[in-house]
């Protein structure tokens, strides 16, 4: 499997090269050449595979080549080490939660690939590597855990200050060994793009090996199309007549982007929702036509604080076309204040308690069903991408003693938080990769 640059289709490179530069020397995303067909046989028959084979056929065909078949299968179980489970909410709506992992996010799942995907290509040939991420939250995490303690590999987490939820910064800031936490004075935009201009930057390029674990990696965002197929071989199986709607909570979007993609491998899946906070960019997109980013602005769901979204260029090749693009995804946009609503009313009426990254989707299915109406052969899934552990200071007081912490993570919030704080010039940035690096 060959991946291209979205910004120069001549230039291509294998998964492993894609993986360890994380960008295109144009800085263009990367992206399959070819898109893997799934069989309709194999649909067909989904609920007789279990979670690991699924996942393989999947997976296998984008690291042809460059990954043994009995080394990808020991990556996946290493990966799908935690369960999956599917919550029915309503009559036919349920949440898929994604927030079992270590670090309670949706993001373990390509963190733990990505870390041992660089772990096998490490064991013939080591060299040192830097991972450069930023993160609204959730991201920073689950690259910490995934990366901690991986030989040759230095992980450096960008964070904005104070915009991340106290339990999100422990993560970040707790793990010491390989991999250090910045605070940097600024919001997750300041933060990306200091990351993006790092790798710009050719002078610094060729001092230090540089790979990102955002979602613009494909090795973090490829993993994600296993939720669908899971949700999918749960709920549909064999069940030809039933169709199933997604709903996404979308920050950088390679979450849903992932999901539109396992619908060009065949899976049947009816409609795809992209959920935002008040940062709208797509929505308006959607409406309209006109990209048109404007400043981020910090919400209780805030591993969604982004106004410049990265994979919408992914998204935007899978489907060129503007009208054929809205035939498959619909966008909406919700208050801080209309996503503690619906949070208070899913526990009044149901007992279950949604984090705000949740309760943004299911706002996203429930409009999208109220708008476009429902029949009885139609199932809504909203994606439960974090633990609400991870907001508690969000809630309301009544609500805060509902939710408890994890016992994996009480020795954690013991520790002290170890970090740098710099500001969002990129300067002082680059003095501060080349005296610590």
């Amino acid at each position: 499997m060959w991946f291209f640059s979205l910004k120069n289709s001549q230039y291509r490179v294998e998964f492993k090269e894609a993986l360890s530069t994380g960008l295109a020397p144009d800085k263009g995303l990367f992206f399959p050449e070819k898109i893997p067909q799934i069989s309709k046989n194999f649909i067909n028959q989904i609920s007789e595979h279990n979670l690991y084979d699924l996942t393989f056929e999947v997976i296998y065909p984008y690291v042809t080549n460059t990954i043994t078949k009995e080394y990808l299968k020991k990556i996946i179980r290493e990966t799908l080490s935690f369960p999956f489970p599917i919550q029915a909410i309503k009559k036919d709506i349920y949440a898929l939660e994604l927030f079992h992992g270590p670090t309670l996010s949706f993001k373990d799942i390509g963190a733990q690939f990505m870390a041992r995907c660089i772990n096998y290509f490490q064991i013939d040939h080591p060299s040192k590597i830097t991972v450069l991420v930023a993160t609204s939250g959730d991201t920073g995490g689950a690259v910490a855990n995934g990366f901690y303690k991986v030989p040759n590999v230095k992980v450096l987490i960008l964070y904005p200050s104070k915009k991340v939820s106290p339990l999100q910064e422990l993560q970040l800031t707790t793990l010491g060994e390989n991999v250090s936490a910045i605070e940097v004075e600024g919001d997750f935009d300041d933060c990306q793009s200091l990351v993006k201009s790092a790798f710009l930057d050719e002078q610094l390029q060729k001092k230090i090996t540089l790979t990102s674990a955002n979602s613009i990696n494909i090795a973090r965002w490829l993993p994600q199309m296993i939720y669908y197929f899971i949700a999918y071989r749960s709920l549909i199986g064999g069940k030809s007549n039933k169709k199933i709607v997604f709903s996404v909570p979308s920050g950088n979007f390679g979450n849903l982007c992932a999901g539109m993609m396992t619908s060009k491998m065949g899976l049947p899946i009816e409609h795809f929702i992209a959920s935002t906070n008040i940062n709208d960019t797509v929505p308006r997109f959607m409406q309209n036509g006109i990209y048109s980013p404007i400043e981020s602005k910090a919400t209780i769901s805030n591993a969604m604080d982004v106004a410049d979204p990265s994979n919408l260029g992914r998204l935007l090749h899978l489907h060129p076309y503007y009208k054929d693009l809205q035939k498959y995804m619909t966008a909406y946009s919700f208050s801080d204040y209309q996503t503690i609503d619906s949070i208070q009313k899913i526990w009044k009426n149901t007992g279950y308690m949604l984090d705000p990254h949740g309760a943004i989707a299911y706002l996203g299915l429930e409009q999208y069903f109220n708008k476009k109406g429902r029949d009885s052969s139609t199932i809504g899934v909203f994606l439960a991408t974090a633990h609400p552990v991870k907001f508690v200071n969000k809630f309301p007081q009544k609500f805060r003693s509902q939710i408890c912490i994890p016992d994996t993570l009480k020795p954690m919030m013991k520790k002290n938080k170890k970090r740098s704080r710099i500001s969002k010039d990129y300067s002082t940035f680059k003095r501060y990769l080349l005296d610590k690096i």
